[in-house]
């Protein structure tokens, strides 16, 4: 297949996928990535080699773009439109409501947290669903979300026309579609650029809304007075009474639908296990907080009977208390506040729903070409449908009635979602290795699930029949298009597997690629496991058998088993084509129960190996690429995610088309180690080859002013690795490698370095 696959051993009922060529990253002589599948351009490649074109997204957006997209998207008619209806549901507990539906939305984000940090694909809840509960779910829940975006999109669409009708006199529609073809040109042009463009309306968004919550909380407090306020505004606080807040809840929830629109661009999200959660987190915060006092503030300046039938709230409570403002201006700032809502709301929804087309294509459940990525890094197609069907709907149908109706199958995906949680976790796939974990499993799932179903009983009719519609409709795109067109099935089947059926084994396989994508995690101790390891070199041609019988005979002084037992599970594993093999590297790993760290041992064949081994894998990879290289892997049980991240960084490593080459040349025992570590966390220095280094000589390990996080890995000395400690004197011409965060580095090149 041409890159490293982690294989499971066989199951007689899984099914085997035809092996896909895909591009890999690449690298120059110095370890610096200039292209890859990723689609990262880091660096500029040297000039002679063949750029791949990216397959993947470039992860480009940013925490605050990863909270501008959440937040932007939350804020339109949840807070603009709907105050006044729903505080005439239940009074001036409207307040509550606003912050019990925040708390009810909270199981699904965090499980949509684990699930993006596990798997940051393009496609967010259709890719989760699908890889969790099979091709057919994901059909369902990828084209119902995708038709639900861009509803909901095109009512913003219509919000942001009427708002701008009130400064120019303009067709409500033709602004619509105006701006509709506006935010397509913004989404085709790039996703850094969409991600601009909202991170602008959401600073407008936020500044002006914090400004009203602040100024209104002065009023209340200082102006009016508390005691006031609760005697006329809250007295009675539940009005119609706890049926009527039950009510309310489900009624507002959907303003906090948005907060997982983020997740379908988490392929484009730098750093996702740290930017996704933090930034979803961060987002709900500020709604609730908005939310909840700016209804606050709206319901103590405002008379009920006022308030109850007004479709402005936000824009007459401000008129209440900005009078003191020259002219119109506080009108004027709530209506630019209005527009960067409506605004954000429709730009964020063309990014995210133009994901889910983007998914689907690629697993070919919808047309491929939406799977295409332009010339500027995006899913052109993609966003050209989805901006044009919003268009369509805008011009053709009654959005805003389309759009109510389309929150409960909303909230059928928030209840798939949770489910989804739990089937990933009881399939007990070791590459599924969330960045996030959710608190409190299984019940906050149980709590997500529940309460979706609970508030879309709550609803009422006519949103059920429409998601049922939905659900009924994708069935049978699913049946009659794409059942055929698929060899896939989800992470159920790992649980149908645990009771006595079948699983399917492509998807460790994809899980363990996103692994190598996601790369290792800050606590991870690859550079300590590399400095450590074990070397051995064979300048002639050696059989498989001894070279396994070697490395576990080296390896049992550091791991609790003895010799016999790492030399039966090196050999189970590559028996049952549980080795990795690929560009001339084989990958050899076990995992112990009485052992918690990891130990590696790298073994050098310059004349190759004899494959006396039945591994028709190994043989077959070995045909076209003699075996020069073998890592051997031991790590514990109890951290299985660890082992498989390090293991998928030595694959990732051995895919450089430069490492086989630098490997066989005549290097010692601390270059060859070089040649693992990752090139922005190691350095080299040669004591005496300047006038810092020359300080060095004569000096202890334990005295020298090292930078926090920062080590000496390796000692070099006439030609002999020399194990590092404390009492270590260096002496001249010892070469030291030092690995350590980015930062420490950079200090001790600044102190040392000559």
């Amino acid at each position: 297949m041409g890159g490293i696959v982690f294989r499971s051993s066989s199951n007689p009922g899984s099914r085997t996928l035809p092996p896909v060529p895909l591009p890999r990253a690449t690298r120059d002589g110095h370890g610096r990535h200039w292209t890859g599948r990723s689609g990262v351009s880091e660096n500029k490649p040297p000039k002679g080699r063949i750029i791949i074109k990216p397959t993947r997204l470039t992860r480009q957006l940013t925490l605050f773009d990863v909270y501008a997209i959440s937040t932007g998207a939350m804020f339109s008619s949840g807070f603009f439109l709907l105050p006044g209806l729903a505080a005439a549901r239940t009074g001036s507990s409207v307040v509550l409501a606003y912050l019990l539906a925040s708390l009810l939305i909270l199981p699904s984000m965090l499980s949509m947290a684990e699930l993006a940090t596990a798997m940051p694909r393009a496609g967010g809840a259709y890719y989760f669903l699908d890889r969790s509960l099979g091709p057919a779910v994901g059909t369902i829940g990828g084209l119902g979300s995708w038709l639900a975006l861009v509803l909901k999109s095109a009512f913003a669409l219509i919000g942001m026309g009427a708002y701008m009708a009130l400064f120019v006199e303009f067709p409500v529609k033709t602004a619509a579609v105006a701006l509709a073809v506006g935010f397509m040109v913004v989404n085709i042009i790039g996703a850094k650029e969409t991600g601009g463009v909202q991170r602008l309306l959401v600073i407008a968004l936020v500044g002006i809304l914090g400004y009203f919550v602040v100024q209104g909380l002065w009023e209340v407090v200082f102006e009016i007075g508390m005691a006031e306020v609760v005697r006329t505004r809250f007295t009675p606080f539940l009005a119609q009474g706890t049926e009527g807040l039950v009510y309310t809840i489900g009624f507002v929830f959907v303003s906090y639908a948005g907060l997982t629109k983020v997740a379908s661009v988490s392929e484009e999200v730098s750093d996702p296990e740290r930017n996704l959660p933090l930034g979803m987190a961060l987002s709900l915060a500020t709604a609730t907080f908005i939310y909840v006092v700016g209804t606050l503030v709206i319901v103590a300046v405002l008379e009920p009977a006022q308030l109850h039938a007004d479709l402005t709230p936000v824009a007459t409570a401000a008129a209440a208390f900005l009078d003191w403002l020259p002219g119109s201006v506080g009108f004027i700032l709530i209506l630019i506040a209005a527009f960067a809502a409506f605004a954000s709301t429709a730009n964020a929804g063309i990014l995210s729903a133009s994901r889910y087309l983007l998914a689907m294509g690629r697993d070919r459940l919808v047309w491929s070409g939406f799977a295409r990525v332009g010339r500027f890094g995006t899913p052109t197609a993609a966003v050209i449908v989805t901006a044009g069907l919003m268009i369509l709907i805008v011009v053709t149908l009654d959005v805003e009635g389309v759009a109510k109706l389309a929150s409960a199958f909303q909230l059928l995906l928030f209840a798939l979602l949770n489910l989804a949680v739990i089937v990933m976790r009881e399939s007990r796939i070791e590459a599924y290795d969330p960045g996030y974990t959710s608190p409190l499993y299984p019940w906050m799932q149980f709590t997500g699930f529940l309460a979706s179903l609970w508030l879309i009983a709550l609803m009422g009719w006519m949103p059920l029949v429409f998601t049922i519609g939905m659900i009924t409709v994708s069935g049978a795109w699913y049946r009659y298009y794409a059942r055929d067109r698929v060899v896939r099935d989800g992470a159920i089947y790992h649980v149908f597997e645990r009771l006595g059926r079948r699983r399917f084994a492509g998807l460790e396989h994809e899980l363990r690629d996103i692994m190598k994508e996601k790369g290792l995690r800050a606590e991870d101790p690859f550079d300590e496991v590399v400095a450590r390891a074990i070397v051995i070199t064979f300048s002639e041609r050696v059989p498989l058998s001894r070279i396994i019988r070697e490395a576990a005979a080296r390896l049992h002084s550091r791991v609790p088993v003895d010799g016999e037992q790492l030399v039966e599970a090196f050999m189970r594993g590559a028996v049952a084509g549980g080795t990795p093999v690929s560009h001339g590297a084989a990958l050899l790993h076990t995992r112990l129960p009485a052992f918690e760290g990891s130990e590696l041992l790298l073994v050098r064949c310059g004349a190759g190996v004899e494959l006396d081994v039945a591994d028709e894998t190994m043989a077959r990879q070995a045909a076209e690429t003699p075996i020069g290289a073998i890592f051997f892997l031991v790590s514990g049980v109890m951290d299985p995610g660890r082992h498989l991240r390090i293991l998928a960084q030595l694959a990732g490593r051995v895919e450089d088309p430069a490492f086989m080459p630098e490997w066989l040349a005549d290097r010692d025992e601390q270059e060859l180690k070089e040649i693992l570590l990752r090139d922005d966390r190691f350095l080299r220095l040669r004591v005496g080859s300047g006038p810092k280094t020359a300080a060095l000589a004569g000096r202890a390990l334990r005295d020298l002013q090292m930078p926090e996080g920062t080590l000496v890995a390796i000692i070099q000395r006439n030609g002999q690795p020399l194990v590092p400690r404390g009492r270590t004197v260096l002496r001249q011409g010892d070469r030291l490698t030092i690995i350590g965060e980015p930062g420490g580095l950079r200090e001790v090149e600044r102190r040392y370095g000559d």
